[in-house]
Parts: C-alpha cells; sequence; structure tokens
C-alpha cells in the first residue's frame, strides 16, 4: 500500500497567493483554478477585470492537467498538429496552455489552471503559484 500525498487547505492558500502576485506584478487579469488530483476544484479566484469565461476556462485548463497527469498545453499541440479526433475524448475541456499539474515525489496531487492573458502567459502564472509550495 502506498502513502498517498495530497493538497492541505494551506498548500492551496500559498499557490493561490503567489499566483495572484505574479498576475499583479503583470497586470494580468486572470481567474485562477486550483483542483485536486481528481480535478475536483478547491479553489477559484477571479481578479478585477478578469472576463467572466475565464472562471470556465481556468477550473477546466485545471481538471485536465490533473486527470490527464500533464500540462495542458500538451493536448493543445496534440490537436494543434491535426489529431482533432481528440476533441471528441471524455473530458476533453480544457484542453489549452494554461493547465499545470502539481507533482510531489514523483505523484500529481493536483493542478492550477489559469485563464485571462495570452496561453503562455496563463502558464507562467500557474507555474509560479506552483513554485511556491517550493517541491
Amino acid at each position: 500500500m502506498k502513502t498517498k500525498h495530497y493538497l492541505e487547505l494551506d498548500d492551496v492558500k500559498r499557490i493561490a497567493a503567489a499566483a495572484e502576485a505574479e498576475a499583479l506584478k503583470n497586470n494580468w487579469a486572470v481567474t485562477i483554478a486550483i483542483a485536486d488530483d481528481a480535478g475536483h476544484l478547491l479553489w477559484l479566484q477571479r481578479l478585477d477585470g478578469a472576463a467572466a469565461l475565464s472562471a470556465h476556462i481556468a477550473p477546466a485548463k485545471a481538471r485536465v492537467a490533473a486527470l490527464g497527469r500533464r500540462e495542458s498545453k500538451g493536448y493543445e499541440d496534440i490537436i494543434n498538429g491535426g489529431r482533432t479526433a481528440f476533441l471528441t475524448a471524455p473530458l476533453a475541456e480544457g484542453m489549452l496552455e494554461g493547465g499545470v499539474p502539481v507533482v510531489k515525489d514523483g505523484q500529481v496531487i493536483g493542478a492550477v489552471g489559469v485563464s485571462g492573458v495570452k496561453s503562455n502567459e496563463d502558464a507562467q502564472v500557474a507555474k509560479a503559484g506552483i513554485a511556491a509550495l517550493g517541491l
């Protein structure tokens, strides 16, 4: 039997604060979503000025990164590479760059999804949040 790591509320708050700081530093109006390893939403924060749609996209990015155990950009690359049939995969929402898994000791324990600016900037905010955990 294995020991399973998981995100605690304090971890989620640290991720959210660091992601928010990165977004504010760059004047980016984004929504930040944090999910557990099963893709269930633990945190949703829509910064002032973020588009309403970003509150739907950010959790979807977090969910696909958690469930797929990889950055959501990988799915975007597959689709852009011509494998458009992948769009029919179950739970295939949020397959855009900006969803990043949280990994501890080789295990995905959650994910951060960000939406509101360019996709690579969304990913930058997500990664800044995750870095606050010092994993």
